[in-house]
């Protein structure tokens, strides 16, 4: 055999592509290592008067009851991680699964809608070997599955507690029908396009393939349905015990399934608001404290606890973790 020569069509004089490649990717990976950070640090900033009044606030509070409150926290990253690997057939790390989820509440701030954390864990099921359709289905089902369980975890405590009455007062005049009528609406739009367009057929008929195929084989798995479901219940009562917790540091007053069925109803009835950082959430959930009982300014200083623990004080480390988790490129 002759031997590659330098010029030849050798592995030889593909090494400086490469090389120009890698090089031409370093600024990327860098700027990617660093938005975080500089999005950390633009965020505390633009909200250094709402973050000091909550510190303030806090700093008279029970620390044992906002210790709770921060136990109650990290528990939402482990049943985000088991709804996530729950939603998909092929097994992944659990200790990077766990930590992409701490990752992907940085990224949420930069995102509404959860948008964030969607983009982060998409990235980390491809560097995994999921294929794109399969990546996007099993976010889908997440999404789904997080959504049945909250309305269930809602009705079941609208059937439980009397403060359902309180909340009926809350609703305007006409129900929801009007809010149900404009979903009706985008989805009849949405199959109109489908079906008068064909370019996007294609790709969503291959999503919505994915998203049966892989529902129906973990349906059939039960450490899967128990992952999937069990961390999809868990997660709306483990963030509402995150506010009782604060609540009752801060003297609230108001009884715990008041607060859970509060945090349970504004979260589901705003919470596909894209709105980055849960700020209307948040209004919804002061509002809804008040109709309860609480005073405002205690139930706005709750609120903003809970913020603070759930979000705030995770930011800093979420950003470092999800640099580091780029620089290594396990996203």
């Amino acid at each position: 055999m002759v031997p590659s020569s330098p010029g030849s069509a050798g592995s030889l004089p593909g090494a400086p592509v490469r090389r120009g490649s890698f090089m031409a990717a370093r600024p990327v990976r860098l700027a990617l290592c660093l938005a975080p950070l500089l999005l950390a640090g633009g965020w505390a900033l633009a909200n250094r008067p709402v973050a000091y009044e909550g510190v303030v606030r806090l700093a008279a509070a029970d620390p044992w009851w906002l210790l709770a409150g921060a136990a109650l926290t990290c528990l939402t990253w482990v049943a985000a991680a088991c709804c996530r690997q729950g939603a998909l057939p092929d097994r992944l790390p659990a200790g990077l699964l766990l930590a992409s989820q701490f990752a992907a509440g940085a990224a949420n701030h930069a995102l509404p809608g959860g948008l964030g954390a969607h983009a982060v864990t998409l990235r980390f099921l491809r560097t995994r070997g999921v294929p794109l359709h399969r990546a996007t289905a099993s976010i889908g089902l997440y999404s789904l599955a997080r959504c049945v369980a909250r309305t269930l975890v809602l009705l079941l405590f609208l059937a439980c507690t009397p403060a359902r009455r309180r909340l009926g007062d809350l609703l305007p005049d006409g129900g929801l029908l009007p809010a149900a009528a404009v979903a009706g609406g985008v989805l009849a739009v949405a199959g109109l396009v489908l079906m008068a367009v064909r370019p996007p057929r294609r790709p969503v008929t291959r999503f919505v393939g994915a998203a049966l195929t892989d529902a129906r084989v973990v349906h059939g798995r039960p450490r899967r349905v128990l992952a999937l479901w069990g961390g999809a219940v868990a997660m709306p009562l483990v963030q509402a015990g995150v506010l009782v917790c604060v609540g009752a540091s801060l003297g609230l007053g108001l009884p715990w399934h008041h607060v859970v069925l509060a945090q349970l109803a504004a979260g589901t009835a705003v919470g596909a608001v894209p709105s980055p950082g849960g700020l209307v959430v948040d209004a919804a959930l002061v509002w809804t404290l008040v109709a309860f009982g609480g005073s405002p300014a205690l139930s706005a200083a709750t609120v903003i606890g809970y913020r603070l623990l759930t979000d705030w004080l995770p930011l800093l480390p979420g950003a470092l973790v999800l640099s580091a988790l780029i620089r290594s490129e396990v996203l």
